[in-house]
């Protein structure tokens, strides 16, 4: 059973952060990572969600010129199933162009903006992690309520019968790991 049509305005949806384990991607160069689930976006619609991605290299470091991408994680048929996103969607919930992409010796960040929330800036930082550095660890970072935080959750609350009545965002700042949130109307 497909989802129904979401409106463009449910990409408010905006951000939410989780360090993210790595998982292998298929793809030619098996040293090449990607971490799944950087941050994702829930609503009151049902248990679906969008999540975002980025493509690393073998030294965490952003691949190519567009690293962060979308999918839905479909929740409702089961733990592991995804689904692209339509044409339709990616209004909605896609990743706007050009992607800033800035290269470290290991790690780097991008900068970009969801299509549905145009003015605000969200990055992911990429690092090495564990103790041999094999792993990469990817953070969304976003301002929320007028602060710089670490994006922790997203949550859509729908209008019925269409439309957004609301939405939190919420996540740590900086370096105290105080709780913040902000509810966009």
């Amino acid at each position: 059973m497909r989802r129904p049509p979401l409106t463009a305005s449910l990409l408010i949806l905006a951000s939410l952060a989780l360090v993210a384990p790595v998982a292998r991607p298929a793809g030619p160069d098996p040293l090449d990572r990607v971490v799944r689930s950087v941050f994702f976006v829930a609503k009151s619609e049902n248990r679906n969600e969008v999540h975002y991605g980025v493509a690393l290299d073998s030294a965490c470091v952003p691949v190519g010129a567009s690293p962060v991408f979308a999918y839905w994680r479909m929740r409702e048929r089961g733990p592991l199933a995804t689904e692209p996103l339509l044409s339709r969607e990616v209004s909605a919930y896609g990743v706007a162009q050009p992607q800033r992409v800035e290269h470290g010796d290991r790690g780097g960040r991008v900068v970009f903006r969801l299509n549905a929330l145009p003015r605000r800036s969200i990055a992911i930082d990429a690092a090495p992690a564990g103790p041999d550095g094999q792993a990469c660890t990817a953070t969304a970072r976003a301002v929320i309520g007028g602060t710089a935080a670490t994006l922790t959750s997203v949550f859509v609350q729908l209008r019925w019968p269409f439309g957004v009545d609301h939405i939190e965002l919420s996540g740590r700042a900086g370096t105290s790991g105080r709780v913040v949130s902000e509810r966009v109307e």
